[in-house]
């Protein structure tokens, strides 16, 4: 009687060992805090573990396995299994995807941005430049047009642009130095004290992260309709952990993208009908740029800019013209 009850005890104990070998458990490096720019990755890791019944499981970090600037290289020595990071952070890691952070694309709203991110995120040459961190590119980030926040007198024209020092990274960052500003790519976790200190005058971000990193706290004004483009963040996986899915596990993971993009747009139209109510709480005043000074600041940002980026990334073999074509060709696809 006791030889079988202790066979059945290491049986038990053999099928323990064995049901914990089997579940699948991912670390997400993101950081900052749980925002609007999170909350996709937080609701596919919720999908996942529903669909596996919990045997795949994501542990969403936030900045407690890699600074924001080196997801990327986490991700390509496996340091961790997913990980969120935005272009412009790192243009030569990521050549290809900086076609999404050119200044005035003219896409207007956050289904847009994922139409066009998803496109370009399925391309051969973008794939291929992305599989060199062993990333697999996921999703992305969806992100309204930025503007910028300040004190002092309101930048509502490109002569009083002259000189301003702004947190901008990117696109956004050339399309200021088009206009002599002074762009600087101090990390989002990193903007508030910029600003407190004086290191910048004005910071360039999407609602979300005006709120999310207190920058809209200091602000006096905030530009309602500058729109020079935004920051393109996608959602990578480490190649080899994704092939080490078991199919049921993949199926999870992938099933769950469109869902996961749903749920961000909904949460984030949400913030967006708040915002008018932050300005006015926070007594932020809301400056609008006149037509004239726009085209001005189109003229001198978008063409320029564009055909140099084409040209330059045609230089290192990346087929620019093809990507900024698709991007194009998608948006009015998705207008249709």
């Amino acid at each position: 009687m006791n030889q079988f009850l202790g066979k059945a005890a290491v049986a038990a104990i053999t099928l323990a060992f064995a049901s914990q070998a089997a579940a699948t458990e991912w670390n997400v490096s993101v950081w900052g805090k749980r925002r609007a720019f999170t909350e996709h990755v937080e609701k596919l890791a919720e999908l996942v573990s529903e669909k596996t019944d919990g045997e795949f499981t994501m542990n969403v970090s936030y900045g407690g396995l890699s600074k924001n600037k080196e997801n990327l290289d986490g991700i390509s020595i496996g340091a961790f299994e997913m990980a969120q990071f935005c272009a412009g952070y790192h243009r030569d890691k990521n050549p290809t995807i900086t076609v999404l952070e050119l200044p005035f694309l003219g896409v207007n709203t956050l289904d847009e941005e994922v139409a066009v991110s998803h496109a370009v995120y399925g391309h051969p040459a973008v794939q291929a430049d992305l599989a060199r961190w062993n990333a697999k590119l996921l999703m992305t980030s969806p992100m309204p047009q930025y503007n910028i926040v300040g004190t002092g007198e309101p930048r509502d024209s490109l002569a009083k642009m002259d000189g301003m020092r702004v947190r901008a990274t990117g696109g956004i960052g050339k399309a200021f130095s088009a206009v002599g500003a002074v762009p600087t790519s101090v990390t989002a976790t990193e903007a508030y004290n910029a600003m407190e200190s004086g290191v910048v005058d004005t910071v360039a971000f999407a609602q979300h992260a005006h709120l999310a990193f207190r920058t809209i706290d200091q602000a006096e004004w905030w530009t309602a309709n500058l729109n020079p483009g935004t920051v393109n963040c996608p959602v990578v996986v480490n190649v080899d952990a994704y092939d080490a899915l078991s199919d049921k596990e993949r199926e999870a993971l992938d099933s769950s993208v469109d869902e996961a993009i749903a749920h961000y747009l909904t949460n984030y139209g949400e913030l967006l009908t708040k915002w008018e109510g932050i300005l006015a709480e926070k007594n932020v005043t809301k400056v609008t740029l006149s037509d004239a000074e726009l085209d001005a600041f189109r003229a001198k940002a978008a063409d320029p800019i564009r055909e140099a980026w084409i040209a330059d990334m045609t230089a290192q073999g990346i087929p620019a013209q093809e990507l900024y074509d698709l991007v194009m060709d998608t948006l009015k696809k998705q207008r249709m």
